[in-house]
């Protein structure tokens, strides 16, 4: 079910997100989270964080970096200069 998921998201990478305008408010995108959240927290929970993360991307929210918690959370990962991606870390020190 996850390779599925994450299959189908590859696809809205390729084929239709290049044919709409960038409109995500977050680093890493909205798509690149749901694969993140449905490698670590599986199909079910990663499904759930993904799409509470489309529903909070919208044009009243002001974005920014949030990266996949390490704990199942709906809510914007509150520290992501903990984070240990070193492109998230620089991301993040420049919306400082």
């Amino acid at each position: 079910m996850k390779k599925i998921l994450i299959g189908l998201v590859r696809i809205y990478q390729k084929i239709i997100s290049p044919a709409l305008p960038p409109s995500c408010r977050y680093y890493p995108t909205c798509s690149s989270y749901m694969i993140t959240a449905l490698k670590k927290h599986g199909a079910i929970l990663g499904l759930i964080m993904g799409v509470s993360r489309i529903i909070r991307c919208n044009p009243f929210i002001r974005g920014g970096v949030d990266p996949v918690p390490d704990n199942f959370t709906l809510r914007r990962n509150p520290h992501p200069e903990r984070y240990e991606d070193p492109i998230i870390a620089e991301a993040f020190h420049k919306h400082k």
